[in-house]
């Protein structure tokens, strides 16, 4: 009999805002093709204005979409609590199926998202997807990025929902609304439903079409999504759950408790690697609990394995090391690169501290004193980009230096093809996905050694993230030394197929049974 796994994502393609995304799509793939029956399930993870490729109608319905159908059908509103969903792929579902209707305007998807999704979805033959209803941010959103019209939405919604004034006031002094004070808080909780006002808290999906969307803070999606994800999984049969980065950990735990089936925790990244040294309790509580909570955890690297070790306090033993892959295709590695009598050098991410993009700047005004023909091209978005235009202005490299935004899709090949070097600078990697991509694109790299990859890439050149003079000097041996880059080049490409999707899938399936043995829940071999 097939493992049956429940999944806990926050993103998946193709809208994707960083490597969880892509770690999520490249490990199902992969268990995909060892016959591991997936049940993925996914918020709404984009704006409203990027719009999903499943748009829902209100958190009252429900809507499934059937593998190679490109219309969304909406069922009227149930009376019991909606159980959500989704692409259904390879077996037949075991979630109740709703009754078909005539599609409901506004629900069809543009071209491009039936397209991109129809893609994906014929990739799978024993996964499906649930999507979970309403509007959830981006794991990678920035917190500065709240104002006083979402803190009001989000005030209103903790009070519909039964939080006390006293609560929520903690919650606003604890960070949950950074960058502003506390007048807003305030101002919110005087307009919302007053403290006196008993109101019997409302089941889960049991608001109305009417209704505003689930937007606010991080904290409160998480606390949502566990609550989504407890009530679209009664009924559905799995031999144990696995949740992806501290956003799901609560859906985890919760699940686990119901179910009784064994959770492991699939640890990306940690609180550390985001914010330095002054992380945000409350997220690291979540981590903390979800770590200590799981059957067993999963981590990226050794990095990673030892920061959870020394700062959560867990156990090594219940810890597995699976790194991330690549998938190699042939056809997308033949693309042409576009020639220009300037050098490209790469930096291809978020622009946020953790990356360490300042020190790439400081890098290429080095580089800049001793080569003229070479642009650095910043690829990403973030919470410090402003912050790196200015400073690349002020260090008088500003025509150097390109800032091209986030891409998507068949973008990210192209900005490849034009590279001769790819640099990660990163201050906290847990792992680090993109240089991979980037050796899968016949680019050099230069990492970081403060990165989870830096320790399976032996034919990469690694420099520590705050030694600008010696990243400027391996830049300036790349792009003067044709065969310095050849060698990395060749040698690179042997290396990373050994470091695939499908060996990380065979070693998170190892994870599963020791998850299941730990449990002493025996499971039939497949």
């Amino acid at each position: 009999m097939a493992l049956r796994v429940l999944m806990l994502g926050w993103e998946f393609p193709p809208f994707i805002t960083g490597g969880l995304g892509t770690a999520c799509y490249g490990l199902t793939k992969a268990l995909d093709r060892q016959g591991v029956e997936v049940t993925f399930v996914l918020p709404k993870s984009v704006p409203a204005e990027s719009a999903s490729h499943v748009r829902l109608v209100s958190p009252g319905s429900i809507i499934e979409r059937v593998k190679g159908n490109g219309v969304a059908e909406a069922a009227p509103k149930p009376a019991q609590p909606a159980q959500a969903v989704a692409s259904r792929v390879g077996n037949p579902p075991t979630a109740p199926k709703a009754p078909t209707s005539a599609p409901t305007p506004g629900v069809q998807m543009t071209s491009v998202e039936r397209e991109s999704w129809s893609k994906i979805v014929h990739e799978f033959t024993s996964t499906r997807f649930l999507e979970i209803p309403g509007d959830y941010g981006s794991v990678y959103e920035s917190r500065g990025t709240a104002t006083p019209t979402r803190i009001a939405e989000s005030v209103r919604m903790m009070r519909e929902a039964g939080w006390s004034i006293e609560r929520i006031r903690t919650l606003a002094k604890a960070g949950a609304f950074p960058e502003l004070t506390s007048d807003p808080v305030e101002h919110a909780l005087a307009t919302a439903l007053p403290e006196t006002a008993d109101r019997p808290k409302e089941a889960v999906g049991a608001r109305g079409a009417d209704a505003a969307d689930y937007s606010g803070d991080l904290l409160g999606m998480a606390d949502r999504y566990a609550r989504f994800v407890v009530d679209a999984t009664r009924g559905l049969d799995f031999d144990v759950i696995h949740a992806h980065d501290w956003l799901t950990y609560p859906a985890g735990l919760a699940v686990q408790k119901l179910s009784g089936k064994p959770l492991l925790v699939h640890v990306h990244s940690t609180e550390f690697d985001r914010s330095g040294e002054h992380p945000h309790q409350q997220i690291y509580n979540i981590e903390r609990r979800g770590m200590h909570g799981a059957t067993r955890a999963i981590a990226v690297s050794m990095l990673t394995k030892n920061v959870c070790i020394n700062r959560y306090g867990v156990s090594g033993s219940k810890i597995d090391v699976v790194y991330n892959g690549v998938d190699l295709d042939p056809a997308s590695a033949g693309v042409q690169p576009i020639h220009s009598k300037d050098k490209i050098v790469l930096y291809f991410g978020r622009i946020t501290m953790q990356k360490g993009p300042e020190y790439f700047i400081q890098a290429a005004k080095k580089v800049l004193e001793y080569m003229d023909n070479v642009k650095f091209v910043v690829a990403g978005s973030g919470d410090q980009a402003q912050r790196m235009i200015e400073m690349a202005a002020q260090m008088g490299i500003g025509n150097k230096v390109l800032f091209t935004g986030f891409l998507r899709g068949r973008d990210i090949s192209r900005v490849f093809a034009m590279a001769d070097l790819y640099v990660m600078p990163s201050v906290s990697e847990p792992f680090g996905i993109a240089p991979l991509e980037a050796m899968s694109h016949n680019v050099p790299v230069l990492i970081s050694k403060s990165s989870g990859v830096s320790e399976v890439l032996m034919h990469a050149l690694k420099v520590d993230f705050w030694d600008i003079e010696d990243m400027a000097d391996k830049i300036i041996a790349v792009l003067r030394h044709p065969p310095l880059s050849r060698q990395l080049v060749e040698h690179g490409a042997f290396e990373i197929r050994g470091i695939n999707w499908d060996g990380a899938a065979t070693r998170t399936i190892r994870c599963y049974d020791r998850a299941v043995a730990a449990a002493g829940l025996g499971r039939p071999a497949f």
